[in-house]
């Protein structure tokens, strides 16, 4: 994707308040500890569905990763039959019907498995944290990056087979005017970068991002932004790229945002600024492994809330697909979404 720059059943952790003495001179203290708690441990806005975890629908998107997603999808099927008592496949026909059948997943009490690329992970995240209900993620598109960031395996049946042992945890879910992404939103040169790999169809995974850059860099005019995080006042920003990060992958493996914590309540906020062309292509290799944070073009920040509009019409683009005009607003819902994970190390 652009680099703007150079450039799972378990216990859920509900919001959890840290405890005031009552003493006065400790009230600050306990009251900032609080603060953080929430931010970390949210108390869910949504009534948790009651999910069996021996009973799937796999929800998934034939097209994605030029038929990818359609070619695995017997061995993905039969991993889940392994070890799942009851397996339903439901193919999607467009974004709104992807979210009819996570909600019909989660009334029948059922793990929702989003099988596809980021942009169908993101959608049914959506519907799925607005039910209550627990989502896991498959790896059927062309970069999975969300995947990529939570270490399930690249294949898309040895993921389906690893589910099996997979644990519930409560992440942050981010809406970009009011519609949900699951890793990075992010506008500007990022927005023609993904014009472009969209329309590329014969690369796949990092090859069609670092494609699009260098297409997309011919024609690049810096552009102008208008920025406001959190309280901020609003402030003017010159360069390549705005994004607003839940995740730290996008473009098939860059790492855009390598501090990024889908758990911690915060997006990542990376700006990149305005440098020569050169410069440009002499740092872009950084962003694949994240060194590009290091140079005095890019700043980087942690907020709840960006308000972001242009000096032109960018459409704002998360997990692969356009999710808004300018003017902007990205947030973050804290621990909205009930996701099966690996288990940790």
């Amino acid at each position: 994707m652009a680099v703007g720059c150079a450039v799972i059943s378990s216990a859920v952790v509900g919001g959890r308040m840290a405890g005031m003495d009552g003493v006065a001179d400790g009230v600050a203290e306990a009251t900032e500890a609080t603060e953080v708690a929430e931010v970390a441990n949210p108390a869910p806005a949504v009534v948790d569905a009651a999910v069996d975890r021996s009973r799937l629908t796999v929800v998934v998107n034939p097209k994605a990763g030029g038929g990818r997603a359609a070619k695995v999808l017997d061995d993905v099927r039969a991993a889940l039959d392994r070890w799942a008592d009851d397996v339903s496949v439901e193919t999607t026909r467009s974004l709104e019907h992807a979210d009819e059948l996570a909600r019909a997943a989660v009334a029948d009490g059922r793990v929702t498995v989003a099988l596809g690329g980021d942009g169908l992970s993101g959608r049914v995240a959506g519907a799925v944290a607005r039910a209550g209900g627990v989502l896991a993620i498959l790896p059927g598109g062309r970069g999975n990056d969300f995947a990529r960031g939570l270490g399930i395996p690249r294949d898309p049946a040895l993921a389906a087979t690893a589910l099996v042992a997979a644990v519930e945890r409560r992440v942050d879910l981010p809406e970009a005017n009011g519609v949900p992404f699951l890793g990075i939103a992010s506008l500007g040169f990022d927005s023609d970068v993904q014009v472009i790999a969209n329309r590329t169809t014969w690369l796949s995974g990092q090859s069609v991002y670092t494609y699009a850059v260098m297409r997309a860099l011919a024609a690049w005019k810096p552009a102008r932004f208008t920025v406001t995080i959190d309280d901020e006042a609003p402030r003017e920003h010159a360069g390549w790229t705005v994004g607003a990060a839940n995740a730290a992958y996008y473009g098939g493996g860059m790492k855009f945002a390598p501090d990024a914590d889908i758990a911690d309540g915060l997006l990542e906020i990376v700006l990149v600024a305005r440098t020569g062309r050169l410069t440009f292509l002499r740092l872009f290799p950084r962003i694949f492994s994240g060194r590009h944070v290091e140079v005095p073009y890019v700043q980087v920040s942690r907020a709840r809330r960006l308000v972001v509009d242009a000096d032109r019409p960018f459409q704002v683009y998360a997990d692969g697909d356009p999710v808004a005009d300018l003017p902007a607003e990205i947030v973050v819902r804290p621990g909205a979404l009930r996701l099966l994970v690996p288990p940790q190390p």
